[in-house]
C-alpha cells in the first residue's frame, strides 16, 4: 500500500484531518493516523518501534527514524490508518 494516496491520489492534509486523521509532525515527514481505520495489525510498532511505540505519548515521534525507513514502515500498513506527507517534495 502506498501510504502517500488514498484510491491513486496524492493525499493532502486537510482531506487527511478532515477525515479524522491526527498529524505527528516531523523534521522531513508529516505521518498521519486514523485510529478509526486501524486495524490493530501491529506492522508499524513491529517495523520501527522507535517511532511508533503504543505506550508513549504522543505514541508515533517521525524524527525517530530515518525518512526512508518510515515510509517503508508506513506502506506496509494493511488497513491505510497510516499515511505521510513528505516535506522534501520527493
Amino acid at each position: 500500500m502506498d501510504g502517500s494516496k488514498i484510491n491513486d491520489k496524492a493525499v493532502a492534509e486537510q482531506m487527511l484531518l478532515e477525515e479524522g486523521f491526527r498529524k505527528y509532525s516531523g523534521e522531513d515527514l508529516d505521518i498521519f493516523y486514523s485510529k478509526d481505520i486501524c486495524a490493530h495489525i501491529g506492522n508499524c510498532v513491529r517495523g520501527n518501534p522507535a517511532v511508533f511505540e503504543v505506550g508513549r505519548r504522543p505514541w508515533i515521534i517521525a524524527d525517530n527514524g530515518g525518512i526512508e525507513d518510515d515510509i517503508r514502515v508506513i506502506n506496509t500498513c494493511p488497513s491505510g490508518a497510516l499515511k505521510y506527507i513528505r516535506k522534501d517534495g520527493k
